[in-house]
């Protein structure tokens, strides 16, 4: 076999080295030409908007229906103007990398003065005491650099200026400053915990950005909607790394609650139905130690390609309804290996209550006889005794809980699985109640694996659980405006309803991670996690307590 010689070698490292280069400069223009586009976007809704306020105000309707279209606009607007800052900063970081491919920045507009009579907090960074270069500590002020950044406290807003001191040494006329403090939006407008409430309110309180917009020009502080659009661009880019070690978290953990809820999405003169999926660890029913988690994924359908596309590679245990989507996960001949499917005995049991429920029958068939049917209602009581056993052994680690369930709960199983076979024979095949036993009977195995494993819960309420506040928060905000901004939402949907999981804060842990994140190492990035932060949150109030 010929070797290469020294010769050979350095000029094969230059040529991968110039390969390498040539990869970079390619990945930092083809994200620079993203951002130029999104802007363009951005630039182009924010035009039609204004257009469209203007037609109103000169000749149009002041219709409910026009009203509504304005907001529409407003929202999509919103949208594209926090993604093109994101992409702005994604094409930023990329150029960073090169030296070749200039950095591109938005023009925004003219940033306003602050109103005034707000009160002004001065944070002084000292300069050193002493020149850097010589030092000498025969050093002369010439001036200070002034940052003004809009700032949230309870019930009033203020402006905190941090000031950095600019030194030149008389001995050798070198010129010393302490480096800006970092800030997480353009022109460090805003002030962290600014910025968490803003994210927060959208996002957690599901208060639309235009919403947010008049209630801070009511209380004095009139800033546009592209201005507090491109602030939520730039969060979500900042605590995008943490969303990624959330994410890892999740998906490691050996048994995961899943499901999906609807999310209408702008489209033109109509809206399309989306998904919003939620994957949910929490290992609290079986005693388990992994920190509980809700991890969001946003897709335009509810194809089974997406929950594939969301579970590649995982193998564990997947508690989820009898969705059809699921089925290619459960595959014994899986290539990344089999996923064990956990049915859900609360959606079993709510079949069958709806129809042994009065005030169900009378809400579906107003106005018509109500028929209950003796076989849903005692369909009911035999799987509330397989419930009772459950809440009794909630908590208890895996092996008893096992243990427990093959005593009582298996003969249970087993007498309902053959008392609806037997029942399902005399049944047509329409019948309502048949209906509901074929759904448990043609997924049996599903429904009877909490046997095998202690792991297992009965229910798949935990991840119903995580979906609740998206259902509430359509009620307010009615609709995502693209794809980009369900991406965003369902990012921040995962750290808010994580922190929850945890007894966190949303609040106070986004505004000190918004403090703390470009600072932090990245081998230290773990310790912005929620379960980790509250834990270094107790040790200090602790010791400071001592």
């Amino acid at each position: 076999m010929e070797t290469l010689s020294a010769r050979d070698m350095q000029d094969l490292r230059e040529a991968v080295a110039r390969a390498d280069l040539r990869a970079v400069e390619a990945e930092a223009n083809a994200a620079r030409v993203l951002a130029i586009n999104a802007d363009l976007i951005a630039r182009n809704a924010h035009l039609e908007l204004q257009n469209e306020k203007m037609r109103r105000a000169l000749h149009g309707p002041s219709s409910e229906r026009s009203r509504r279209l304005i907001d529409q606009m407003e929202l999509e607007f919103e949208e594209l103007e926090a993604t093109a800052t994101e992409d702005e900063i994604a094409a930023q970081q990329a150029a960073a990398k090169t030296t070749t491919v200039e950095a591109f920045t938005r023009k925004r507009q003219t940033r306003r003065e602050f109103p005034p009579g707000l009160p002004v907090e001065r944070v002084v960074i000292p300069a050193e005491k002493n020149c850097p270069c010589c030092g000498s500590d025969n050093l002369s002020k010439l001036g200070e650099s002034v940052i003004r950044a809009l700032e949230t406290v309870p019930a009033q807003h203020k402006i905190i200026e941090t000031v950095r001191e600019r030194f030149s040494c008389r001995s050798c006329q070198t010129i010393t400053q302490p480096p800006a403090p970092f800030h997480v939006t353009p022109r460090a407008m805003f002030g962290p915990h600014f910025l968490a409430c803003l994210a927060f309110n959208k996002f957690g309180l599901h208060q639309p950005l235009n919403s947010q917009r008049d209630r801070l020009e009511s209380q004095g502080i009139p800033l546009s909607l592209s201005t507090l659009a491109d602030q939520i661009g730039a969060i979500a880019a900042a605590v995008k790394p943490v969303f990624l070690l959330l994410e890892a978290h999740t998906l490691g953990a050996g048994r995961l609650h899943g499901d999906d809820t609807t999310v209408p999405r702008l489209a033109k003169y109509k809206t399309d139905i989306a998904r919003m999926w939620t994957y949910v660890c929490d290992d609290a029913p079986f005693a388990g130690g992994r920190a509980p988690a809700a991890l969001f994924y946003y897709s335009r359908d509810r194809k089974g390609e997406h929950s594939r596309g969301h579970l590649t590679g995982y193998r564990g245990i997947l508690q989820a309804d009898n969705y059809a989507g699921y089925n290619a996960l459960y595959d014994p001949g899986r290539a990344e290996g089999t996923i064990t499917h956990a049915a859900c005995w609360a959606h079993a049991r709510r079949y069958f209550f709806e129809l042994a429920d009065i005030a169900t029958q009378l809400k579906r068939k107003p106005g018509k006889r109500v028929v209950i049917s003796p076989l849903a209602i005692e369909a009911v009581q035999r799987i509330d005794r397989i419930f009772a056993i459950e809440r009794d052994i909630n908590g208890s680690p895996a092996a008893e809980r096992l243990a427990v369930r093959q005593i009582l709960s298996a003969p249970l199983v087993a007498e309902l699985g053959d008392w609806m076979r037997e029942q399902r024979g005399l049944l047509s095949s329409k019948d309502a109640v048949g209906k509901k036993m074929d759904y448990m009977l043609n997924a049996w195995p599903a429904f009877t694996a909490f046997l095998e494993d202690g792991r297992i819960c009965l229910t798949n309420n935990a991840a119903e659980r995580a979906l609740r506040a998206i259902a509430r928060g359509r009620k307010a905000w009615l609709f995502v405006g693209s794809d980009r901004g369900g991406e965003r939402a369902a990012m921040m949907y995962t750290l808010i309803a994580t922190c929850k999981l945890n007894d966190v804060d949303p609040l106070v842990w986004l505004t000190d991670v918004l403090t703390r994140i470009a600072d932090i190492s990245q081998n230290r990035l773990h310790e912005l996690l929620p379960w980790t932060w509250k834990h270094l949150r107790e040790k200090i109030d602790t010791a400071q307590a001592a």
